[in-house]
């Protein structure tokens, strides 16, 4: 697992550090759903990035396979165009467009046109290619992925040789369910071994979530307390303002608990409860996430709250309820938002409750994990006019602000002891100078050099269906869902599954 942030590259390449990230092998990235959006959002600016930082190969190219009529140079255009746009987007803080790196990048776009289920199309594909190293990501349906990869199979194409590789880097959701995923896993690897499946969360690509782990075991005073002696509870929350946009078809039939849960707050979850794993080596940090989601106690359906959002106000605008929402079912019943209370059954974690939560059309967009640490006696301060101390929290923020929080009692100045709140904040864009960035450049360049860490593994999957599998079995009880405002913090349920515990979620719109 390197860090990617394209400017600190640069200054440590410029400064000749000896652990200045290497180049990426030479080698083909084909794209299948190369005309789709989310490689104009998202791929071809995070490899803009990679080849800003001087971490690509020069013998590097690029294959966009689509079904859609256009030419090697419309899609070089389109491609330009997204760059612009990229870079752009950051208002007063835009950087102007490297066109000597496009320039570069541009001479190096292919197109291949043809369908994703026919024979001819992996024919083309691999005159293009030839004996290169491949990485090929799956920007596509999931119901192509078994089908892509099955025909990557038959045509050799995912066939290695001494000293040539081929990958592919496949995009959530893997599956719908823990049979699903079972079966795509089984799918895959009668083309491929595990080890050149590259299964991708982008949660794993941001800094901050990468930071949990060198938070935790680079810094010594953290390791002592992160455990069941000291830490009251955790809360997981990943809430979005939107709703489902143009995805409602998507939407309707998966819901928050398999668009969320299984992956980003699994992996949220994995990475702040995991043991310390023997070295950074993928291997041993996989084995860890999966040991912390296998230790998941059997969720029981008085510790889950389904929500849907119902009309109300977001930034003082009005907004549909779910099921006024273009092509959603006016009698749908799926869930929008979703809680959970969880237990981890191992030594470092036992008696310690995890709450996760994930929701659309709530108050704030906000990532974070709150670390909810035990009080301090109060003992001390009986005979003072100390009325209760203040909780500790220490606050990972993921999105949309990065850094770090700590809440903890100071003495307020003045001749008698009084008690106040206090924050330390430590913040990412404060400390560290960072361009416009999609969040996959670390992962693509991982990918490219071979390094699986960021990747999820056949077992890690598993074991994060397995969680939510009881909750998808409940989920057509007419009484198992509940109803909140649109802009709200979500629905009361979701209030009353802490209350039981004497706690409280901290505000998401705060």
């Amino acid at each position: 697992m390197e860090n990617i942030v394209a400017s600190a590259s640069s200054q440590i390449a410029d400064a000749g550090h000896e652990n200045a990230p290497r180049r990426s092998p030479p080698g083909t990235f084909v794209i299948f759903g190369g005309g789709g959006d989310l490689t104009r959002r998202l791929l071809v600016p995070a490899i803009y990035n990679l080849a800003c930082a001087g971490l690509v190969d020069d013998h590097f190219s690029i294959v966009a396979v689509d079904w859609t009529d256009m030419s090697t140079g419309q899609l070089q255009q389109n491609f330009h165009d997204a760059l612009k746009n990229f870079v752009n987007s950051r208002g007063t803080e835009a950087v102007a467009l490297r066109e000597d790196v496009w320039a570069w990048m541009s001479t190096r776009i292919r197109y291949v046109r043809g369908s994703f289920e026919d024979e001819a199309t992996y024919t083309q594909l691999a005159a293009e290619v030839g004996d290169e190293n491949c990485i090929f990501y799956l920007a596509v349906a999931a119901r192509f992925f078994g089908a892509i990869v099955d025909r990557l199979g038959h045509s050799g194409l995912a066939h290695e040789t001494d000293g040539m590789f081929r990958r592919v880097i496949i995009e959530k959701p893997f599956g719908s369910d823990l049979a699903s995923a079972v079966a795509l896993n089984a799918r895959l690897l009668r083309s491929l071994r595990e080890r050149q499946i590259y299964r991708i969360d982008h949660y794993l690509g941001k800094e901050t979530v990468q930071n949990i782990l060198a938070l935790r075991f680079s810094n010594g005073f953290f390791e002592p307390l992160w455990n069941r002696d000291n830490i009251d509870h955790i809360q997981i929350t990943a809430a979005e303002t939107v709703g489902v946009e143009q995805r409602a078809k998507f939407y309707e039939g998966t819901g928050a608990v398999r668009d969320m849960v299984p992956n980003h707050v699994m992996q949220l979850l994995a990475m702040t409860a995991m043991e310390a794993p023997t070295s950074f080596d993928a291997d041993a940090v996989r084995d860890e996430k999966t040991k912390v989601l296998k230790a998941i106690h059997a969720v029981g359906r008085e510790d889950v709250v389904r929500g849907q959002y119902g009309a109300g106000t977001i930034k003082g605008e009005p907004v549909a309820g779910y099921r006024e929402e273009p092509g959603i079912n006016p009698q749908s019943r799926t869930e929008t938002y979703v809680a959970m209370k969880l237990r981890i059954d191992n030594w470092r974690w036992a008696g310690v409750p995890f709450y996760v939560r994930t929701g659309k059309r709530l108050a704030a967009r906000k990532t974070e994990i709150a670390i909810h640490f035990k009080s301090a006696p109060y003992a001390l301060f009986r005979d003072t006019p100390v009325e209760k101390l203040t909780p500790n929290i220490m606050m990972l923020h993921i999105q949309p602000t990065e850094g770090v929080t700590m809440q903890f009692s100071a003495k307020i100045p003045g001749p008698t002891v009084h008690l106040g709140g206090v924050r330390m904040k430590f913040d990412y864009s404060e400390w560290f100078r960072e361009g416009p960035s999609t969040g996959y450049e670390t992962l693509i360049y991982d990918c490219m050099i071979g390094d699986a860490t960021l990747f999820q593994r056949a077992d890690n999957i598993e074991a994060g269906w397995q969680v939510v599998q009881p909750v998808l079995e409940w989920e057509r009880d007419p009484g198992f869902l509940h109803f909140y405002p649109a802009g709200s913090e979500g629905p009361k349920a979701a209030d009353d599954l802490l209350a039981r515990d004497h706690r409280h979620w901290l505000k998401i719109g705060s």
